[in-house]
């Protein structure tokens, strides 16, 4: 979290730089300013969705499963052959925050008091990488996925992983209309595979 204070160190896992494995998958987390909840508000969760589409074709990286959580996001995504992973976060990251507030400023919304940096200016995102890990096989995988749908479940706001509006879970779930195109895992298999959510306990009659 950013400390407010100019010319104070980042802490040691914001500089940390992580590895890209050629053809890897990477579970990344990264989250709102201060870990304040701003992605609550269901506009601007989906302008991270629409921002997170163009990204993706723009920058030609590889969408698995994703989750617009209030205070933070998951994506699961492999680089593109040809290029690092970066840029492309690094413009989905801009975009969203650029556009909230700049509409912000315009508003002179008393919200962006709460998100100023050690430099004065106010920040969308947590300054640093957050969370990133390379994902080393399909049952890593497997358990990635299965955590980005249930993040919702788990966190009490809805009671089945579809019920939240900004996931890729419908996606996973064979909806097409409406949804944040994603991509289907490479190799053999996923195209009948039902554990993208978590096995639900049968109903007795």
């Amino acid at each position: 979290m950013d400390s407010g204070k100019a010319g104070e160190a980042a802490p040691l896992r914001k500089r940390l730089h992580r590895r890209e494995v050629e053809h890897g998958v990477r579970f990344i987390t990264f989250s709102c300013q201060r870990r304040l909840p701003l992605l609550k508000n269901p506009k601007i969760a989906d302008l991270f969705a629409d921002s997170l589409a163009r990204a993706r074709r723009r920058h030609g990286f590889e969408l698995y499963a994703w989750v617009a959580m209030p205070e933070h996001v998951h994506l699961l995504v492999r680089k593109p052959d040809d290029a690092p992973l970066a840029p492309g976060l690094a413009s989905l990251k801009q975009g969203v925050a650029q556009s909230v507030l700049t509409r912000w400023s315009r508003l002179h919304a008393p919200i962006l008091d709460e998100l100023r940096a050690g430099d004065g200016g106010a920040r969308f995102w947590q300054a640093g990488g957050g969370f990133d890990r390379n994902i080393r096989n399909d049952s890593e995988f497997s358990r990635a996925v299965r955590y980005i749908h249930e993040n919702p479940v788990k966190r009490g706001l809805v009671e089945q992983p579809d019920g939240w509006a900004w996931s890729s879970v419908r996606w996973w779930m064979g909806v097409r209309g409406g949804e944040i195109e994603c991509d289907p895992p490479r190799g053999r298999g996923w195209e009948t595979w039902e554990g993208f959510v978590e096995p639900r306990p049968q109903e007795r009659p």
